[in-house]
């Protein structure tokens, strides 16, 4: 799982170190680009060259660096350092790319070129994840680095341990937060290693987050495997030095070292939420918008979706103060949804994952009438809803209640128009709701979701009908719209007489799910709808576009609009 969108500032990058070390004990990687290797009985500087670098012939480099006086006379137990630049160099690949990142080869003094799926990435590449991106790279053993936005990340070291041995590699963080899955399978002789300003994190075989906070603190979350962590020593603190060498972290259990390099406590990670609460297809077509069960304890909570399970390709990610959710809408398809909770010290808890599916196409119609909560007639009344452009039927339903669709008193599919009669049910109050249907291309019809329930009363028409009396918005010169809306939501509409829009009659704001608009010759029109957040400022696309028809102002006793001699309707003005 990715981590969190938190990040240290700048001025902290030279501070300290964080890495995760996957590596035999006895050859650990130090920050000066050489590996402690502890001779055992038996060793020779040849050996060693041949075990590290594929090179026997290397070994007088080992002898200098080490300053060796008699290569034959190693003494067992003793510590040779093995410089990493000797050993043979490998290369990364990007694997996912979502929205905006980019990179500069090592050494290179020429500006950031996107990056591309499927790019080899060299030693030194630097890379940059913009604001609402992601970026997944793949080692040559498999190893997954899951970049964040807003990071920066520098693969500082591809190498191998020999001709055709183990990775050791290192990862520097100057900026935001990674989620590495070290190697395909395990292998304690692999060397993996994310720095950061603030400590070590050894690992062997392990998935783990290793997240940089605003105030500077250093995060370690284990969901697999075991860790242990250490302060980086720094002569500025004294006091630090002779400290334990590290804590150890196991799966479910998480730890700190503060700005100040100070280690915390182990402490258990938040349980991960109940995703099964959460519906199994998100049919809103403006955002993907759900509430998480709430775990107790939790001051926020991470939520990702992706299209794999592994969650390398995440398309959207978010951290929520409560457990609403609410994100960019993302296209129909199936998908991974991966959240966890964040405790008080900004640890992220234990993951949930769970696959889901959108479906959003083709849209619900809106309501036309009657109006909410109003009251139809059963004899003249009936149901109306708008036309869907690429729908060639719709599903209506009517039940006693809103919890009675299980079971609904009317069922139907009605082809061609949007609409249906209301003399089979009885005087009442009731909920109704429709559906679009499309045909597809091997002529399966396709049933997108269900508009909201929305309610209407039933009565018999009085014996004497006083025209005045009756409010229906078939009735009402213009066009009369309403749909269902949330708090806090603002909308805006657009009129137009051609299906691209490309003939706009009304573009207007709208502070409520409704529109009544008269100033428009009768005819049938196209009307499309953006959907505004004010909480969390997001913006829907256009909805598809529904046909509409503008009532006539002036219209004869069996209901017929009244023209002139010209064709033209009528109007009172």
């Amino acid at each position: 799982m990715a981590p969190l969108l938190r990040h240290s500032p700048p001025q902290l990058l030279a501070l300290a170190l964080v890495s995760a070390l996957v590596m035999p004990l006895g050859a650990r990687a130090d920050s000066q680009g050489f590996i402690n290797h502890r001779i055992a009985k038996g060793d020779t500087l040849e050996h060693i060259a041949a075990q590290f670098y594929g090179n026997v012939n290397l070994w007088p480099q080992l002898q200098s660096f080490n300053q060796i006086p008699d290569p034959k006379r190693l003494q067992p137990g003793s510590t040779l350092r093995v410089p990493v630049k000797y050993m043979p160099e490998q290369t990364a690949e990007v694997s996912f790319v979502q929205g905006k990142a980019t990179v500069v080869a090592a050494g290179s003094t020429a500006e950031e070129t996107p990056l591309q799926p499927g790019q080899k990435l060299q030693e030194g590449a630097a890379i940059k994840v913009a604001p609402d991106s992601f970026v997944t790279v793949k080692l040559a053993d498999g190893t997954l680095i899951r970049i964040q936005a807003e990071s920066d990340v520098q693969l500082k070291q591809l190498r191998r341990k020999g001709r055709s041995g183990s990775l050791q590699s290192v990862l520097e963080m100057q900026r935001g937060s990674v989620n590495s899955t070290v190697g395909a399978e395990p292998d304690p002789a692999r060397g993996f290693e994310v720095r950061t300003p603030k400590a070590t994190t050894s690992v062997r075989g392990t998935s783990f987050d290793v997240i940089l906070t605003n105030e500077g603190s250093a995060l370690t979350s284990v969901s697999r495997g075991t860790v242990a962590v250490q302060p980086r020593e720094t002569a500025s603190r004294p006091e630090q030095q002779g400290a334990a060498d590290a804590a150890l972290v196991r799966q479910g259990h998480g730890i700190a070292v503060s700005s100040d390099g100070r280690l915390g406590e182990v402490r258990a990670l938040l349980q991960s939420p109940d995703l099964e609460q959460i519906p199994a297809t998100l049919e809103d077509a403006n955002f993907l918008s759900f509430q998480l069960p709430a775990v107790a304890s939790a001051s926020a909570y991470e939520v990702l979706v992706a299209r794999d399970e592994s969650m390398s390709q995440v398309l959207r990610s978010g951290v929520f103060k409560t457990s609403q959710v609410r994100m960019k809408g993302i296209e129909d398809g199936e998908y991974y949804l991966a959240a966890r909770a964040i405790d008080s010290q900004d640890l992220p808890g234990m993951p949930a994952l769970r696959k889901i599916r959108v479906k959003t196409q083709p849209p619900p119609p809106l309501y036309q009438q009657p109006a909410p909560g109003a009251t139809t007639s059963r004899t003249s009344g009936q149901l109306l809803c708008t036309r869907v452009s690429s729908a060639q039927a719709y599903r209506i339903q009517v039940a006693a209640n809103a919890d009675g669709f299980a079971t609904p008193l009317i069922d139907e599919v009605r082809h061609g128009e949007c609409d249906m009669p209301l003399a089979a049910l009885e005087p009442g109050s009731y909920q109704w709701r429709a559906a679009s249907i499309r045909m597809l291309a091997d002529g399966t019809p396709d049933q997108g979701p269900f508009s909201i329930p929305q309610g209407f009363k039933l009565a018999n028409s009085p014996t004497a009908l006083d025209i005045s009396a009756l409010s229906s918005s078939s009735d009402i010169p213009g066009i009369h719209l309403q749909w269902p809306g949330e708090p806090g939501q603002t909308y805006r509409i657009q009129l137009s007489r051609t299906e691209d829009f490309s003939d706009l009659v009304a573009d207007q704001p709208l502070d409520k799910p409704e529109w009544n608009f008269t100033d428009v010759r009768p005819g049938e029109y196209f009307v499309r709808i953006e959907t505004h957040d004010t909480a969390t400022g997001l913006q829907s696309p256009f909805s598809a576009a529904r046909q509409v028809r503008a009532a006539a102002e002036v219209r004869s006793n069996d209901g017929l609009p009244i023209t002139s001699s010209d064709g033209e309707p009528l109007s009172r003005r």
